[in-house]
């Protein structure tokens, strides 16, 4: 079985998975920066792929909403591994699913990926939550379609937002408070920040259900994923290796038939 090595690169955090078919083998993240070059990529990666006896890489897929670092970890795969990279969303990639969407519409690749993810390990008529920088809701019909979503504000970039814009509030970090009714601002911050967060997925896919009107299941990707989880009924699958599954699929996808 070929060894792949898939990059997700988002707003915050850049993640490498070596992956052996579906199954994440190992898996590292760094924090993304348009600045960082091939070369600094492969010092800190080779050292990682050293640690764990990694075979030989045969592959690389890479999605990235950070125009800029994309450069640069073409350059890596390229220079340091010797692979021309599967870029998601380059004219040469074909996704298994379709995107109906506005025409011209711009579908970030991290969601096309998940939604490839979910309808191949889930099946069809559901939504996925990732929780990123941003929050997003991704709907993916019967036939595997990705047909929209919505977006909010990621629970972190909130939370930033709120310390920046807010001389008084302290910066606070997402954990789930023992009471909603917090007795000081720290408290009150933690309750309104988990449980308000809470309320909004829930809100949010009830309505995309109610206008979906059909039964949907709800995927929970992403670091937060798990936190979420357990205080809530509404997910169906929590899956934190979504994104990387769905990039060993289209990568996959596109070398069938190669010898």
């Amino acid at each position: 079985m070929s060894t792949l090595l898939t990059i997700d690169a988002g707003n915050t955090n850049t993640v490498f998975a070596v992956m052996e078919g579906q199954n994440v083998c190992h898996q590292w993240r760094c924090a993304t920066d348009d600045r960082r070059t091939g070369d600094e990529y492969f010092v800190w990666l080779s050292a990682l792929l050293q640690s764990c006896n990694c075979p030989l890489l045969q592959g690389v897929v890479i999605a990235s909403v950070v125009p800029n670092a994309l450069f640069h970890l073409k350059t890596l795969s390229r220079r340091y591994f010797g692979i021309e990279p599967l870029i998601v969303g380059d004219e040469n990639c074909q996704l298994p699913v379709a995107a109906r969407v506005d025409q011209g519409a711009h579908v970030g690749s991290d969601r096309l990926v998940n939604a490839v993810a979910a309808h191949a390990l889930y099946g069809g008529n559901l939504i996925v939550v990732d929780f990123g920088t941003a929050t997003t809701f991704d709907v993916i019909a019967e036939d595997g379609a990705y047909i929209g979503g919505a977006i909010a504000p990621g629970v972190e970039l909130s939370i930033k937002i709120l310390h920046e814009a807010a001389a008084a509030l302290p910066h606070v970090d997402v954990v789930r408070p023992k009471k909603v009714i917090g007795k000081n601002t720290r408290d009150c911050l933690h309750a309104g920040i988990f449980w308000g967060y809470l309320g909004m997925i829930e809100g949010i896919c009830q309505q995309i259900r109610r206008e979906h009107d059909r039964h949907m299941d709800i995927v929970g990707t992403g670091g937060l994923a798990p936190l979420f989880g357990r205080e809530t009924s509404v997910f169906d699958q929590i899956n934190g290796d979504l994104t990387a599954q769905g990039l060993a699929i289209i990568y996959q996808f596109n070398r069938q038939g190669e010898p």
